[in-house]
């Protein structure tokens, strides 16, 4: 049954932070934090921006959540991000006790999964491959770009 506020809803709303990321030439990944079917911190990619190699967007998303909701927990709330987070992403996630996530696409070279699902908080869900073609279009298209970009350089 399709509601309103399913997955592939709050999704789409990642993937619009993440084309955000993709237009200010960030790696294109955005992130939304929901509670009680709203939205309650959005974030993208600002690394180049901000020249801080921690401002992922599950960072800046969980920032922004506890700020919001002014508490460090986040045991009610769900993350939706369109790329697999990364181990550092995946260790702020577990402090802040995150209870449950959802990624669009794997990464297989930089993903927490290498690592198993042990490096999240035991009580934290899990779901994944929730728009993941639309995900990792996205992301090649951004590093074909640069490839080209740095043959021409």
């Amino acid at each position: 049954m399709f509601t309103v506020f399913d997955d592939n809803h709050f999704m789409r709303e990642a993937m619009k932070q993440a084309q955000m990321a993709f237009e200010e030439d960030e790696i294109p990944v955005g992130a939304v934090i929901v509670l009680d079917h709203h939205i309650i911190a959005r974030a993208y990619n600002r690394t180049e921006q901000l020249k801080d190699v921690t401002a992922h967007a599950e960072i800046m998303a969980i920032t922004a959540a506890s700020d919001y909701l002014g508490s460090k927990y986040l045991k009610d709330c769900t993350l939706f991000v369109t790329l697999e987070p990364c181990l550092m992403c995946a260790g702020a996630l577990k402090w802040a006790q995150i209870g449950r996530i959802v990624y669009a696409a794997g990464d297989d070279k930089q993903g927490f999964m290498r690592y198993g699902k042990e490096v999240l908080h035991p009580s934290t869900q899990l779901a994944y491959g929730v728009m993941q073609q639309e995900s990792s279009r996205l992301l090649r298209t951004f590093f074909k770009a640069k490839r080209t970009i740095d043959k021409l350089l």
